[in-house]
């Protein structure tokens, strides 16, 4: 496995906790919806918007090794989380396509 990819796979497992905890604090997303807006937050499209996905997760896999979990979980609230946030806030509007 390439550097690349060994960052990536750490920074997957960072961002997968992160999303956990982050949906639980959230009061809006009810236990029925947890596992989809989980799915949504970690998918690589939703990685996409944010730059290549596995260069993306590597950042945090990066960030996580070198500074510990706290930092690498200030980086995600810091970069991922105003755009994902934005993303959800677009697809309530009404008129907009989302998925059931």
């Amino acid at each position: 496995m390439n550097e690349l990819r060994t960052k990536a796979w750490i920074g997957d497992a960072v961002l997968a906790l992160f999303a956990r905890e982050w949906i639980l604090k959230q009061s809006d997303i009810t236990s029925e919806r947890r596992a989809e807006v989980f799915i949504q937050m970690t998918s690589n499209k939703f990685l996409s918007s944010l730059g290549e996905p596995t260069a993306m997760e590597a950042e945090i896999g990066t960030r996580y090794e070198a500074e510990g979990l706290d930092a690498a979980f200030e980086f995600i609230e810091k970069k991922f989380i105003p755009i994902f946030q934005k993303q959800r806030k677009n697809q309530r509007k009404p008129g907009s396509y989302r998925r059931k």
